[in-house]
């Protein structure tokens, strides 16, 4: 009774350590005109421009330039796969670094996908994977970004992935500490989109710099079954150093059809969270940079909501 009692305290001190660790990059947060600072801040994920990036519309290099002078937004999340061979090229990263520093942008974290699976049920496939994602711990350290974003991917039973995917992320969240770096997981799919299952593979883990990036719209568990998304957030939130505003369609009023933003962003700051929340626009029916702008329109409304909120 007393090594259980023992280990609640220890699981209780850990999310606090992990909501620290978290909000500590906020600490130069924008001052609004009131003299209030912001309930939380708005940064773009390259996601959005998924098909300009992949047609070639668009350059990986000019992400910062866009998110900055067309979205007045300063700051930003990669996703490797439109870098995805320029880990280690040094004069890549250099001229990402300069054009993102030209226009006042931060680069905040790059999401990885693609590298293996870090709960894999082979040992070696798992430590594989987990070496696999330490040349994009160095970039992100060397862009000034405060987090990798990675995938809880394994198979088994929900027990041993559980272990599994603890496993292959404690290793990754080791090596991302010694550079002073996050290691956090987002709901994307199967078991990871429960967010009771992803909340307790953090919690076994048991590291201060390994947390989660709860996204609105990613709890498809597979066989036509969903996840509450407002329970998942929820869920997660105790351990988030990101939050993903996930968008796909919106009312005349411009509010997202799927998620009620309102409800959602109450629950992300009962959690004590006000970081960055990243503009992810997923649609079909607006532009991808209309989907951005609505997005962001979206937020700031119900943000400028909230702030006058008694």
């Amino acid at each position: 009774m007393l090594k259980h009692h023992n280990r609640r305290k220890f699981l209780k001190r850990s999310a606090q350590m992990l909501a620290a660790v978290g909000t500590a990059p906020l600490a130069g947060r924008a001052i609004f005109a009131d003299g209030k600072e912001p309930l939380f801040k708005i940064s773009l994920a390259q996601w959005s421009f998924h098909q300009a990036l992949f047609g070639g519309k668009m350059d990986h290099l000019d992400f910062a330039r866009v998110a900055k002078q067309d979205h007045g937004i300063e700051a930003v999340e990669y996703v490797n796969q439109f870098f995805k061979d320029k880990a280690r090229d040094q004069n890549y990263l250099a001229e990402m670094k300069k054009r993102a520093e030209g226009e006042g942008v931060r680069s905040l974290l790059i999401m990885i996908d693609n590298e293996g699976y870090l709960g894999d049920a082979d040992d070696k496939k798992r430590a594989q994977a987990v070496e696999n994602h330490y040349e994009w711990v160095e970039a992100a350290k060397y862009l000034g970004c405060h987090s990798i974003r990675v995938n809880a991917r394994s198979s088994g039973s929900d027990d041993e992935q559980q272990k599994r995917a603890a496993d292959g992320l404690r290793r990754l969240t080791e090596f991302g500490a010694s550079h002073d770096l996050n290691v956090i997981v987002e709901n994307h799919g199967g078991l990871s989109s429960n967010g009771e299952w992803l909340s307790s593979v953090i919690k076994l883990v048991a590291h201060p710099r390994c947390g989660t990036l709860p996204d609105f719209g990613n709890f498809d568990l597979g066989d036509g079954k969903t996840y509450d998304r407002y329970k998942g957030v929820e869920e997660m939130m105790p351990f988030a150093k990101g939050v993903s505003a996930k968008s796909n369609d919106f009312d005349e009023p411009g509010n997202e059809i799927h998620t009620d933003y309102r409800r959602m962003l109450k629950i992300v700051l009962a959690a004590g969270y006000h970081g960055f929340i990243g503009i992810e626009y997923e649609g079909k029916k607006l532009s991808e940079a209309d989907g951005v702008r609505a997005t962001k329109k979206l937020l700031e409304k119900v943000r400028e909501e909230l702030q006058a909120a008694p």
